[in-house]
């Protein structure tokens, strides 16, 4: 008996633990806790936004992190997801909400492939720049032609009602689930394609392209293929920014501004890791918040609406160069040293 609870739990088990373990406690966390005593207000102003902005952060991570592909029009692929679902919704009847998701996203990934073919003769900063031709011309098209927005004078678009698998998503503990659930799996696909052979391939293309065709990886391709899964989880994004979070958009709501808002997320949350986005979207979204409640109650009246969007991009650029002078690799980077040097206090680092 005294053996057996001597027996230390073999480091294969641990490290087990440690890369599940934390996603089994995580999804509780997610799908029981928050649910069960999160308020109204935290679950539709701080959780739909930050589910939305997450899942559209991870596609695109997997452009700009794991294939080196810059692109500055993720907003305008959140308008194409959003505007695609609601005509789709409208045009074909009975159409389930899953089915819509998925072909808004492919309507997305369409369009992504498209305006990704300049990356067979541009990098860097010139594909940054041909990428605002996506934002640019988008917002052109959806503010120009009245059919996308069945021709409402304002272009305001109202989402529907959420109705899947013979349940009703109306309420703000409804719409957590239904997000919670489509950007769990759009993730866990999302991961799927980081850890697979064409993640391996995005990372050779990032890393030289030059040495990535020398051993035979289709470089044109991989580049079309990384563009099409980030527009589409980007379209999927803004489907639920539309029909979960706000229920009603307007193309000037997916302007250049969003755009940004999403590649910051990727920056200070991490390139290249899939967690990174969660981690920069929780920060981007709550920000603002604690910087209200923090500026009201140091400044008072004198902390309007206007100080306050002026503070918050003041402190969103002064975190970015932050991250990129000390901690380049970002939050899930500082995060992982954090909880490395906990381990260590803890006396678990280096047992056997």
């Amino acid at each position: 008996m005294a053996d057996i609870v001597s027996t230390p739990v073999p480091r294969e088990a641990r490290i087990s633990f440690e890369r599940h373990g934390w996603l089994v406690v995580t999804l509780v966390v997610a799908f029981v806790a928050i649910p069960l005593f999160g308020s109204t207000y935290f679950l539709e102003a701080l959780m739909l936004p930050f589910l939305a902005l997450s899942l559209a952060g991870v596609g695109l991570n997997l452009l700009a992190g794991y294939a080196g592909q810059v692109s500055l029009g993720s907003a305008a692929f959140l308008a194409i997801g959003a505007f695609a679902a609601f005509n789709l919704n409208l045009r074909i009847g009975g159409l389930p909400i899953a089915l819509n998701i998925v072909l808004s996203g492919l309507i997305a990934a369409a369009v992504g492939i498209v305006f990704g073919l300049p990356s067979l003769r541009l990098k860097g900063f010139y594909l940054a720049v041909s990428t605002l031709a996506t934002q640019f011309f988008t917002q052109w098209a959806l503010t120009n032609f009245g059919w996308f927005s069945n021709y409402n004078s304002s272009g305001v678009i109202d989402a529907p009602k959420l109705h899947a698998f013979g349940l009703d998503f109306i309420t703000p503990v409804g719409r957590y689930y239904f997000t919670l659930t489509v950007v769990a799996v759009l993730t866990l696909l999302a991961w799927r394609v980081a850890t697979s052979q064409t993640g391996r391939n995005f990372i050779a293309v990032r890393d030289n392209e030059t040495a990535a065709r020398v051993i035979g990886i289709p470089v044109f391709t991989t580049k079309l293929i990384a563009f099409g899964l980030s527009s589409f989880l980007i379209g999927a994004a803004g489907v639920l920014w539309a029909f979960a979070y706000l229920r009603t958009v307007e193309p000037a709501g997916f302007n250049l501004d969003r755009s940004f808002q999403i590649l910051f997320i990727v920056i200070i949350g991490g390139l290249a890791t899939i967690r990174g986005a969660f981690l920069g979207a929780a920060l981007i979204v709550t920000a603002p918040v604690i910087l209200s409640r923090l500026g009201g109650w140091l400044l008072g009246d004198v902390f309007d609406s206007g100080v306050l969007e002026m503070s918050q991009r003041v402190l969103l650029g002064a975190l970015i160069i932050a991250f990129l002078i000390l901690e380049p690799d970002g939050l899930a980077a500082l995060t992982a040293r954090i909880w490395s040097k906990i381990r260590v206090r803890l006396g678990f680092a280096g047992a056997p």
